[in-house]
């Protein structure tokens, strides 16, 4: 049986940073590709028109999600709590635009900053995910009071020292104690801290509601080491229902380039990479 998924693909993948200028470059050849859902990395949510975005949605026949960028000065774990302020603003312009734009969640790593990796006491640990906790009920109680949810998204080893694994973002959820917080999977990053993909998987369980997904080493799906079937036997289990998206990044933008330590392309372009991407995927889920 077929899963019962829609296929999305991360504007992070041509662009960086999103702004309403991307719309007329994207929008059309992501609809023309197959993709069904447009998901918009928001790095600054001053440069994004929601109206702008919702009428390229209905021109081309997609839907958005949204999802976040979290370095030093969106920090909900730092000792500064005018940093935390920072983040809960940045948060919450997400969060009105996903309400803007008609989707269900705002997406991200948003208990740290992204690169922050660091051998740290237990009693710093402990005091530092307190901190995310306690944070993150409120970002919650921001995103249900919009109707809206949150899907926190477990990072490597080399990208984050809080949230590695499943079982760790599962612990998180479960600590926070909120209906609005919820689960995303990232591939890449299961790949390299996940013993099993298929367990990982029903460990997020019906916690679970959104799936990105490249190789092994961030390239076009279909082309490395990941085992597609432990995805498909996990996804069956837990009866998944949400988007899988496609995320990688533009070598052409240095900045983003050195954060994600792309030394090199993936692809020999990256229109080819979606397309290729998105075909096996649809060959993957029949």
């Amino acid at each position: 049986m077929a899963l019962n998924i829609q296929y999305g693909v991360s504007t992070w993948l041509w662009t960086s940073p999103f702004t309403t200028a991307s719309i007329d470059e994207l929008f059309p050849k992501i609809a023309r590709m197959g993709f069904e859902v447009v998901e918009i990395a928001v790095e600054d949510p001053a440069l994004i028109d929601v109206q702008a975005i919702n009428r390229g949605l209905e021109q081309y026949g997609l839907k958005a999600n949204i999802c976040g960028a979290f370095g030093p000065s969106r920090d909900l774990t730092n000792d500064d709590p005018t940093v935390h302020q920072n983040c809960f603003d940045y948060i919450t312009a997400c969060l009105d635009i996903c309400v803007g734009v008609g989707t269900a969640f705002f997406g991200g790593p948003m208990y740290s900053a992204v690169g922050k990796a660091r051998m740290v006491p237990p009693d710093q640990r402990k005091r530092e995910w307190d901190l995310a906790v306690t944070n993150l009920r409120k970002v919650s109680e921001l995103a249900a009071a919009r109707g809206l949810q949150i899907a926190l998204e477990p990072l490597n080893r080399f990208e984050s020292d809080l949230v590695n694994t499943a079982a760790d973002v599962l612990r998180m959820v479960n600590d926070i104690n909120h209906p609005a917080a919820k689960i995303m999977l990232d591939g890449f990053h299961m790949s390299i801290e996940e013993k099993n993909i298929e367990q990982a998987i029903r460990t997020a369980g019906n916690q679970l509601i959104h799936l990105q997904v490249s190789e092994n080493y961030r390239g076009t799906p279909g082309t490395g080491q990941t085992p597609w079937q432990d995805y498909r036997k996990g996804l069956e289990a837990i009866n998944y229902r949400g988007t899988v998206t496609i995320e990688s990044f533009t070598p052409d933008n240095k900045e983003l380039a050195g954060a994600v330590c792309f030394w090199h392309p993936m692809a020999d372009n990256q229109d080819d990479f979606a397309t290729e991407g998105l075909r096996f995927l649809k060959d993957w889920a029949r």
